[in-house]
């Protein structure tokens, strides 16, 4: 009888080591991070890697976090519906889509700024929003969804605006020089990138918005609620350690 009890005991604490083992070597939980073309934020470089401060503030929260990052490009309609299924946990982006909102969680942390402006020539009067936009050519970035006040503005019948889309910004930013369009709306930091590139003096504007930019948390995501507090705590490890966590 003491053989066979002390056989059991080394039996229950080889299964106990075991497991302990195979918990403390496993791999690091896979987050599936989703994003669309937002530059300088997010974007798809040359090769096609995924390139930006955002994407790369995101992977080093996951990092401090516990998790791995599996960084994958999308069309922005097809981000937001991963998201909403849970096929991708964390969008890097702006708060208050409506169509995300019973299906996402977001971050207590606001890891930076976005600016929405209405751009205009040199040889346009300032505008008088929304009355000076009735009749007129307003040119945007396909795939975007603007602020929920400004598609109300943009989709109003009563301004019978001319929808002028395009698939970058650089290609926006040439339309509105050569005439294509009298307005263009659009994010300022993606604006700014495309002018330099493009060599063009700077464009006066009207600022429409200013959004934050948070951590949007698919509520399909295993452990939804866990994974948003342990990015937020994340974050604030690495603030108090000093660590640049700015988007610049």
């Amino acid at each position: 009888m003491p053989r066979l009890l002390y056989l059991a005991l080394v039996a229950a604490l080889y299964s106990t080591t075991s497991q302990a083992q195979t918990v403390a070597g496993s791999p690091q939980p896979v987050i599936q991070v989703g994003f669309y073309e937002f530059p300088p934020y997010s974007y798809c470089d040359d090769q096609g890697r995924p390139q930006g401060p955002a994407l790369r503030l995101t992977q080093r929260l996951l990092q401090q976090a516990g998790y791995q990052a599996h960084i994958r490009a999308y069309p922005s309609a097809r981000l937001y519906s991963e998201l909403q299924d849970g096929g991708v946990h964390i969008w890097p982006g702006a708060p208050g889509k409506p169509e995300l909102a019973e299906h996402t969680l977001e971050s207590r942390t606001q890891l930076g700024e976005a600016v929405l402006n209405l751009y205009f020539r040199r040889d346009t009067l300032l505008p008088r929003i929304p009355d000076d936009l009735y009749g007129r050519g307003l040119i945007l970035i396909s795939g975007y969804s603007y602020w929920p006040s400004v598609n109300r503005l943009i989709d109003d019948p009563a301004l019978d605006i001319r929808q002028h889309r395009t698939g970058s910004h650089v290609s926006a930013l040439e339309m509105l020089q050569r005439g294509r369009g009298d307005f263009l709306l659009d994010y300022q930091d993606p604006v700014e990138q495309a002018r330099v590139e493009l060599g063009v003096p700077e464009l006066p504007f009207v600022q429409l918005h200013r959004l934050p930019l948070k951590l949007i948390i698919s509520r399909h995501a295993p452990g939804a609620e866990a994974l948003r507090d342990a990015l937020d705590r994340a974050y604030q490890e690495l603030r108090a350690a000093g660590a640049d966590l700015s988007l610049n």
